[in-house]
């Protein structure tokens, strides 16, 4: 009588298994601190080859002149993070340049408190469009930036008024120098970070960005999550304008204009995921920082291109990071 012997399928290696988890490790660590690997070596070239690079003159300059995109590319973090965007933040930061210059003619806590409770107010209702009525949100924010730019020229009868923040005015004190702005912003972006990775709410977003469906059945609270991001964004937004007010002394009309795809090249920069589910706050303020030293080394160097060159590495950068997820994304699947 025969015997017949059955064969399990063949299981994975332990050499295969092993490889497969240090290419995962490998992309993480890649995709993580990719951006500061890359800041430090064009510091190290940039500090080799001119001597006025590593002055501190021209790092406070950096320091102080990239502040306030650093508040909107906070805000853009927590929005992709939920596997949104918010194409509105640029016109919110000069419609809150405008509002804190007019609340100067009045008093510095009207300064400080309009443009904070306007936009934020902005922010909530775009975030009751997604959450609520389910719209797209390139599509609601889209519409934010429109109105928020059209807000903004009716206040100033189409740029024709500029409002000028009073002399003696301590709301000027804010945005003064290099290290007032600087250490707001940092403050802030250490209760970014607290929020995002020690909080429920910093988990809910990163669990609506990995799977929207998922996070509904397990009961998180999706929408209240939403609107708040949203209004997150608006209120960070409000704040870069009324510190950007206060350095300029009057309510600029012309600010901000493409902020908000500097602030999303900035965060994909960083590591934070286009598609969402994974947000890197300390890879925003490298994202941050490295295309502020590369503009700074542009204009050092070739300043005859003007804004337009800096607009072309803008991209450039945001295309191969953007490359470089999806290829590591594709390799994690594989293995």
């Amino acid at each position: 009588m025969s015997s017949t012997t059955l064969v399990a399928p063949d299981a994975p290696s332990a050499g295969a298994a092993t490889t497969a988890t240090r290419l995962e490790q490998l992309s993480g660590q890649i995709q993580r601190r990719g951006a500061l690997a890359v800041l430090v070596l064009v510091c190290v070239i940039a500090s080799a080859t001119s001597s006025a690079f590593p002055t501190w003159s021209n790092i406070s300059s950096i320091l102080g002149n990239n502040a306030f995109v650093w508040l909107l590319a906070l805000a853009m973090t927590f929005v992709i993070t939920t596997g949104g965007i918010d194409l509105s933040v640029g016109s919110l930061y000069a419609l809150g340049g405008v509002l804190a210059a007019r609340g100067a003619q009045t008093g510095t806590w009207l300064a400080v408190l309009l443009p904070i409770v306007v936009c934020a107010a902005w922010g909530a209702v775009q975030g009751l469009l997604v959450a609520r009525a389910g719209m797209a949100p390139f599509i609601v924010t889209l519409a934010g930036l429109l109105g928020a730019r059209g807000l903004l020229q009716a206040l100033t009868n189409e740029g024709s008024t500029t409002y000028l923040i009073p002399q003696h005015s301590v709301f000027r004190d804010l945005g003064a120098g290099v290290w007032p702005p600087v250490l707001i912003v940092a403050a802030l972006f250490g209760l970014g970070a607290l929020l995002l990775t020690r909080t429920r709410y910093g988990a809910t977003l990163t669990a609506l960005g990995g799977n929207e469906n998922a996070a509904v059945l397990m009961g998180l609270p999706v929408v209240r999550a939403k609107v708040l991001v949203y209004l997150l964004s608006g209120t960070l937004a409000g704040t870069a304008g009324a510190l950007a007010g206060s350095r300029l002394g009057s309510g600029v009309t012309t600010i901000g204009v493409g902020y908000e795809l500097t602030a999303i090249a900035a965060v994909v920069i960083g590591g934070t995921l286009l598609t969402g589910g994974a947000g890197s706050i300390g890879g925003t303020v490298c994202g941050v920082l490295l295309l502020a030293v590369i503009h700074n080394l542009i204009d050092h160097y070739f300043s005859q291109y003007g804004s337009a060159f800096t607009d072309t590495v803008n991209g450039a950068f945001l295309a191969v990071v953007v490359l470089l997820q999806t290829l590591l994304s594709r390799a994690r699947r594989l293995s």
